[in-house]
């Protein structure tokens, strides 16, 4: 059955559909040798290239839509490459065949905690829209005194450069001396936006991690630097939260073979945490002291 290409290289994880429109349109991309115009559809066995690069193609049938928690350390930069040779948060995902990891948006690099990489790019995609206004929380650690009206405005509203902004939330959490913990919830994914609302009140952010989004949670026992892959009924929520069908598969399971996997995987994870030294130190929040 064809498909759409736009729709296609979007699941593909190239980016959403509206980029890929662009891409087609600014003939970037190829069909079996000839540049691709929009409009066109595609079965999975054509040759497609984008800048002459060949790309794998599958059916919608053939994809099974899996997703990572990752516990992004700080120091850590959320693109593939970097020219100027900082570590990234894909290089220590596991390897996948014909398909590749898409980030559910992004943390800057002081940030640490909770991201989401998927297969899907549709999914990705479409959680990413501003329409989709997940809600997210952060662990923060601010630097000095907090005054009360500071809090109440932060809960009620200011004014960024970019527009109004606040928390739908803002707890305290604990802390000790000039170093108080927060847990503030907002639906918004701006850039910084976190960082940005208390320094519009003069406060000083020294540490910033996200430790929800939606309902996945990050994992208390998930180190700075591993990875988990989340279970179907987790993945599904994500799938309904973006609108789109559940997923009825999954490389997770509960036999031992499976157990067995999982073994292997953590055991990667943790060799892979070993090798790379990440920036920061131990403090952990009051949510996962417990």
């Amino acid at each position: 059955m064809s498909e759409k290409l736009q729709k296609v290289l979007a699941r593909a994880g190239h980016g959403s559909r509206r980029e890929m429109e662009a891409w087609i349109a600014a003939g970037r991309v190829s069909i079996d040798g000839e540049i691709a115009n929009l409009g066109d559809r595609v079965e999975a066995d054509v040759k497609v290239r984008i800048d002459g690069r060949a790309i794998s193609l599958k059916a919608a049938d053939e994809v099974i839509c899996r997703v990572l928690a990752y516990h992004k350390p700080e120091g850590e930069i959320c693109s593939r490459k970097d020219p100027e040779g900082r570590p990234t948060v894909f290089q220590r995902l596991p390897n996948m065949r014909d398909s590749r990891w898409v980030a559910v948006g992004r943390l800057d690099i002081n940030t640490s905690g909770l991201l989401l990489f998927t297969s899907d790019g549709e999914l990705a995609n479409r959680l990413m829209h501003p329409s989709n206004e997940v809600d997210r929380e952060y662990a923060v650690r601010t630097f000095g005194e907090v005054p009360e009206a500071a809090v109440h405005r932060l809960r009620n509203g200011v004014t960024l450069e970019d527009g109004p902004a606040k928390f739908d939330s803002i707890k305290p959490a604990g802390g000790e001396g000039i170093n108080q913990w927060w847990h503030v919830t907002l639906r918004e994914g701006r850039n910084r936006e976190v960082r940005r609302l208390w320094e519009s009140q003069e406060v000083q952010v020294s540490r910033l991690i996200r430790i929800r989004y939606g309902m996945v949670e990050l994992p208390k026992s998930l180190p700075r630097g591993g990875w988990l892959e989340l279970p179907l009924d987790q993945v599904n929520y994500l799938r309904q939260l973006a609108g789109l069908e559940p997923e009825t598969r999954s490389l997770l399971g509960h036999d031992k073979h499976s157990v067995a996997r999982a073994k292997v995987k953590s055991a990667k994870i943790r060799r892979a945490v070993r090798k790379t030294k990440v920036s920061g130190g131990k403090t952990k929040t009051p949510r996962q002291r417990s």
